[in-house]
This record gives structure tokens, C-alpha cells and sequence, in this order.
């Protein structure tokens, strides 16, 4: 052979080689800097503590799906929660802020202000598809969470009682199927959907399949088989490869460890130690673990550098893009801010904040904590005296991040057992989620003896006596409430007590002390206030004033039409059912629309007047849409039930009176079922509703 044809076949050789190694280089570089093409999934699971997941080393309970997720993914070993209630920690976690930055610090905070970015806004920008489904009452449309997303279903069964924002909840099986409809509807896979299931949560009843478990642990299996089954539905769709799921939660929840069952009082390990898997796109660094501690404020400039997105400047966390390629000790170590504000909201205690570093965890409370992590994960061994220099490195390192947070003026001291005041509060709202209202009375009466300055619980008190029918005993916490923090609330709830008891005059007064309360700048409660004005001057058959009223709630609050729904009223009344409809379908419409609440009443007048025209299967649709968002609203069902005994509908109408006792036990609603029973030949469950009314009610 020739030198020449070797060398020219050299040369061919190299230049193929070359070829391909530019090519394989080139599609590297592609797939390095491309963003995400396949759907981005944040599915958020409310009260999950990491050390129950087998993925951190729990072994009680079995998450297959969660497991798969872990092998498939990068699991974060330590990742924490700023703040230990679900409406504030989903603020932190979907704008990568702070809570003190946003405001949004508790959950019996406002909505999230007008100027904040969620990351749905982010990722809208960028093209993609935005859906969300909540699970918790404490993320609906009030918390200001909504935008940005072009689908969001917030749909859960209304209540007339005020308690906590997370205490109303649906089945995550339910929102699961909601958010495989809306993918499968939006005809992209460049979407970003965040899943938000309620389960683990008390009260813990997890179906009857994991009964083998403890509560909180079935509840947990209950939830990875939720997970699964978007998981699934991902596979079938050839998009699981493709997607980017991050599976996190919000908070922890105590189970006692530190004397607390649930969450909010406290900073403990329990608490803010959260699960945080990343699987990426392609199933990249599969099985791979990372030490470094990370938080909640991460998630969205890394997602926002995953699809090659601008990082606004005001995010005080960090992309974790480093850390999923390379693995632990590629950054460098941030310490993580942590603040419980539940007990200062509540009871006026003071709040609490917390340090986490890569070592060790420093507490700010009334006294100091400090404990060694990878010594004491338990967090029993304070070291705050044999410590001095971690102490006072991490107690600058806080300040330097917030200010300490401080008791509410005029609050109350701090009780000498925070832990059995909380623990009855708790029990409390229990009670009024099970609805065992006189229960609730009592043990809410409990927390009150011991810290009687404590004004959000007298307004509770005072709905949950409200919807009852204890008359003195909710004007007298409404009251009370009142003298200890001025403000339109306790008067507005006043009114609605004396203006279920007919007393007109004095609920107009009520009415008229929230609107002072409210002033020029509380809209919403001025609004509501004109609101309980037009309804009272409309049981008084004097229509000039409730249309006065009506125009000026609906200038305060345009969302509300309560101008068409007065209209509709004097229709009504003047047996003009024709013309009403017309006008209650006009209200209805934009009770719809977003931002909008619904109208108490609205959908009763409108089905009264369809079964006066004899349009019964119209009236049926619009008495059941009056008791999905009024559950309370005893004409409606008494309404229901007497159409459907008409109808030799009895099963039916069973249920209805049955679904009335259980949600609004009033005297009313009691003699109403003994009417309902008695018409329906069931003459013995008639007195046995006179019976269970003397017991239930106490009379």
C-alpha cells in the first residue's frame, strides 16, 4: 500500500471522526442550553413530613409511587419550608420570596398583593400552558394564588363558618381527574400544572384500603396513590419521559414531637423539614442525592433557569440547576429563614423565627434555642448557653434577614401552656369541621377563659354559635370581639344574627357601625355592610332604600351585582316571576365571573320563582346550586326536599333533610325536619328530630 492512499484514507477517517464527535458535542450543547419542551408538574402534598417517606428512611408505611419518583429523580435530603401553614408557605414557595417580604405570613393574612409574581405569571410569559387545581379552601381565589394561571379549580363545597382558611378541603382523587382533564384538553405538552393535595391532613381518615397503617401514615399511602395515578396518566400519554415533576410539601406536621399535634406554633425539624424530589426531563441524574440544604424560595428560579427564563432580581433564593447536575457541595451553603406566626395571629403570643444552617438550627422566641442537627435530629438538647459563638454567628445572621417579630399591640400575655391552649384551639376547629357545633362552643368557650383577649376567636365563637341559633351567645362574642379590635367584622356578624332573628332595627344598627368601622379604605366590608343595609330594607318592602343600598355596596365592590339581584327581589316580590328570572339570570352571570362571590339567596329566589312557573326541573338545579354554595341555607333545602317528596322522589328528599340537620342544626331546621319527616310518613324520625333537637341544641 501507498504512503498516499493511507494518508488520504487518514485523513477521511479523522474528518468522520470529527464529524461525529461535532455532532455528539453539538447535541449535548442542544440538550444543555434547550429549555424544557415537556410539561413542568409541581405537585405539592399539604402536611408531608419527610422523615414518614421510605424515600428519606421511613419504614411504616409503603409510596411506590413517591419511590419511583425518587429513583427517577434527585432527591433533596434537606429541604425546608419558611413557614409552617399552608396559604402562607405556597405564597413563599410559588413567588421565591420571604414571607415578610410578601406580607403573606399566616394564614389568617390577607390575599397576596397586587404587585407579587407567582411563578405561573413567570412561566406564562415564556409560552406555556398554566393550570391549577387546590385541594384546601386555605388556596382559593381569596389568596391571590390564582394568577397567572389561565385554568385554576378552586371548587370546594362553601361553609358559613368562619374558622381557619385550610379547614374545607376535597378529595385529592377529585383534583387528580380535574388536572388529567385539563391536560388532556389544552392540546400542548409545553404546560406547567401545579397539583395541590390536602392529604395528610387531620382530621387523618384515610380510606379503608390503608386501615392497616396509623392515620397520618394511610393518609400519606393515600396520597402516593394519587400520585401514582397522575403518574400513569403521564406514561399512557408518552409525556413522563418528557416532564419535569417536582414533588414537594409545605409544611410538616408536629404529631406530638415537641407537644404540638399539628403545625403553625412552632419552627421544630417536624415542622419545616420537608420532601423535595426533582425528576427532570429524561429521567437525567436519576437515583442521585443531595446534602446541601435547600427551601422552599429555590423552587422558582430554578425552574425559571430550567426553561432558560430571566431571574427577577428581587428572589432571595437560588437556582438549584448546579446542584441537579453535580450533586452536593456544588454551591455554596445558604442559611434558610423559617418564622411561625400562628400564635401571634391567634392569640397575640409572640411569633417566633428560625435559622437553619448546614449544622445547626437557631431559634428566636421568647427565650433562645439552639440545637446541633447532625447530633440531636430531635431537637432536645438546647445548647444556647454551652454555644456561644454559634449562637451569636446565627443570631446576626438572622437579624440581618428580618426584623424580630413582636406581640401585637393590646395582645394578650402569653399564657402560661401555650401547647394546651393550642391543643383545645385545635380541638376546637375539629369540632367545627365535623360540625359538633355545641362541642365546638364549648371547648372554643375553654380557650377564651384562659386568653380572653384573644378577638379572632370570639368572632368564631360568635359564627359558630350563630349558626345554631344561640342568638345571645354570638352577640355577646361578637361584641366582644368588637371592643378588642375595632374593625367591621363583628359588627357585620352581628347583623346577620339580628337580621335572622327579624330584629330589623338592631341589625340595621350593626350595620350601620361597620360601615363606620370600615372607613374610607376597607371596601370589601363597607360593601358587605350596604349589603346587609339592602337586605334589610328589602325584608321591609321599602325598594327605594334597597336600591340605594344595593348602588352603593356594588360601587365599593363591583364584583358583587347586587343592584340586578335587588331588582329581581322587587320582581319577585310584586309576583312578576317572568320578569325576575330575567333579572336573576343577569345576576347570576356575573356572580360568575372571576374574583366574583356568590350572592346568598340568589339562587333560592330564582328556583322559587321557576317552581312557581312550574318549571320544577329548573328549580331543582337552582335550589341545589343555592346549598353547594350555602350549605346553611335552610329554605333552600326545606324548598328541595318538599319538591322531591312531591315527586315520589323519597330517597332523595331523605337525603336532604338529612344533609340539613348535619350542616345547620338550628331550631329552625329541626322543626322544619319534623314538618319534612311527618309529610314523608316517617312520623317516628319526626320526633326523633324533636328529640335530637333537644339534645343537639341544649334546649
Amino acid at each position: 500500500m501507498s504512503g498516499r492512499p493511507f494518508r488520504y484514507t487518514l485523513i477521511l477517517a479523522t474528518a468522520a471522526v470529527g464529524t461525529v464527535l461535532a455532532a455528539f458535542g453539538g447535541w449535548r450543547f442542544a440538550r444543555a442550553s434547550a429549555p424544557l419542551n415537556g410539561p413542568i408538574v409541581l405537585i405539592s402534598i399539604d402536611t408531608l413530613r419527610a422523615d414518614h417517606l421510605p424515600a428519606y428512611g421511613y419504614m411504616r408505611v409503603k409510596t411506590p409511587a413517591i419511590d419511583g419518583l425518587a429513583a427517577d429523580g434527585v432527591v433533596f435530603d434537606r429541604a425546608y419550608a419558611h413557614v409552617p401553614e399552608t396559604r402562607a408557605a405556597h405564597t413563599a414557595l410559588l413567588t421565591g420570596r420571604l414571607p415578610f417580604e410578601t406580607g403573606v405570613r399566616s394564614d389568617t393574612d390577607g390575599p397576596l398583593k397586587p404587585g407579587e409574581r407567582v411563578l405561573a405569571d413567570m412561566l406564562r410569559d415564556r409560552g406555556y400552558a398554566t393550570g391549577a387545581v387546590v385541594s384546601s379552601s386555605a388556596l382559593g381565589r381569596s389568596s391571590g394564588l390564582a394568577r397567572g394561571f389561565q385554568y385554576f379549580d378552586d371548587d370546594i363545597p362553601a361553609t358559613a363558618v368562619d374558622v381557619p382558611v385550610g379547614a374545607f378541603e376535597r378529595d385529592g382523587a377529585v383534583s387528580e381527574k380535574l388536572a388529567e382533564k385539563w391536560l388532556s384538553s389544552i392540546g400542548t405538552s409545553r404546560a406547567f400544572l401545579f397539583l395541590q393535595l390536602n392529604e395528610p391532613h387531620r382530621p387523618y381518615t384515610p380510606p379503608e384500603a390503608y386501615s392497616q397503617y396509623a392515620p397520618y401514615d394511610g393518609e400519606i399511602a393515600y396520597a402516593d396513590e394519587i400520585v401514582g395515578r397522575l403518574v400513569q396518566f403521564l406514561k399512557a400519554r408518552q409525556l413522563y419521559e418528557r416532564a419535569t415533576i417536582i414533588l414537594i410539601s409545605d409544611h410538616g406536621e408536629g404529631l406530638g414531637d415537641h407537644g404540638e399535634q399539628e403545625h403553625g406554633l412552632f419552627v421544630y425539624d417536624e415542622d419545616i423539614h420537608v420532601p423535595f424530589i426533582v425528576k427532570l426531563e429524561g429521567n437525567e441524574r436519576a437515583g442521585q442525592r443531595v446534602a446541601d440544604v435547600v427551601q422552599h424560595i429555590d423552587l422558582v428560579p430554578t425552574v425559571l433557569d430550567l426553561v432558560k427564563a430571566s431571574i427577577p432580581g428581587n428572589l432571595r433564593g437560588r437556582s438549584l440547576r448546579r446542584l441537579l447536575e453535580n450533586g452536593s457541595g456544588s454551591a455554596p451553603d445558604r442559611p434558610v429563614y423559617a418564622e411561625a406566626m400562628y400564635g401571634q395571629r391567634r392569640f397575640g403570643w409572640s411569633g417566633l423565627a428560625s435559622i437553619v444552617s448546614a449544622t445547626n438550627q437557631y431559634i428566636r422566641a421568647p427565650h433562645e434555642e439552639l440545637y446541633d442537627l447532625a447530633r440531636d435530629a430531635g431537637e432536645r438538647d438546647n445548647l444556647t448557653s454551652r454555644a456561644p459563638a454559634v449562637r451569636d454567628g446565627l443570631k446576626a445572621t438572622l437579624e440581618e434577614m428580618s426584623p424580630a417579630p413582636k406581640a401585637e399591640s393590646g395582645a394578650s400575655a402569653d399564657p402560661k401552656d401555650k401547647r394546651e391552649v393550642l391543643e383545645t384551639y385545635r380541638d376546637a376547629l375539629a369540632a367545627v369541621a365535623d360540625r359538633r357545633w355545641p362541642q365546638a362552643i364549648t371547648l372554643l368557650g375553654r380557650v377564651l377563659k384562659t386568653d380572653p383577649m384573644a378577638a379572632d376567636v370570639w368572632l368564631q365563637l360568635g359564627d359558630v354559635a350563630g349558626l345554631i341559633g344561640r342568638a345571645d351567645v354570638a352577640l355577646d362574642a361578637y361584641r366582644h370581639a368588637s371592643d378588642l379590635r375595632p374593625s367591621a367584622d363583628g359588627h357585620l356578624g352581628a347583623a346577620e344574627v339580628l337580621f335572622r332573628d327579624r330584629k330589623y332595627e338592631e341589625a340595621a344598627d350593626e350595620a350601620r357601625a361597620a360601615l363606620d368601622a370600615a372607613g374610607e379604605r376597607d371596601h370589601r366590608s363597607a360593601a358587605a355592610a350596604h349589603a346587609m343595609l339592602a337586605r334589610l330594607a328589602l325584608a321591609r318592602h321599602d325598594a327605594d332604600t334597597a336600591r340605594e343600598q344595593a348602588q352603593l355596596a356594588e360601587a365599593l365592590n363591583p364584583r358583587q351585582p347586587v343592584e340586578a339581584f335587588v331588582s329581581a327581589r322587587l320582581l319577585y316580590d310584586e309576583a312578576k316571576y317572568e320578569e325576575a328570572l330575567d333579572e336573576f339570570e343577569r345576576a347570576s352571570a356575573a356572580a360568575q365571573k372571576p374574583g366574583a362571590a356568590p350572592l346568598e339567596g340568589l339562587h333560592y329566589f330564582a328556583g322559587d320563582a321557576l317552581l312557581r312557573l312550574d318549571r320544577r326541573s329548573e328549580a331543582e338545579w337552582e335550589f341545589t346550586e343555592e346549598l353547594r354554595a350555602f350549605p346553611h341555607d335552610i329554605r333552600a333545602a326545606v324548598a328541595l326536599a318538599s319538591m322531591y317528596q312531591a315527586d315520589a322522589r323519597t330517597d332523595e328528599a331523605e337525603d336532604v333533610v338529612t344533609a340539613m340537620l348535619r350542616t345547620t342544626p338550628t331550631p329552625e331546621s329541626y322543626a322544619a325536619a319534623a314538618r319534612l319527616w311527618k309529610t314523608l310518613g316517617r312520623p317516628r324520625r319526626a320526633e326523633a328530630a324533636r328529640t335530637e333537637a333537644r339534645r343537639a341544641l341544649g334546649h
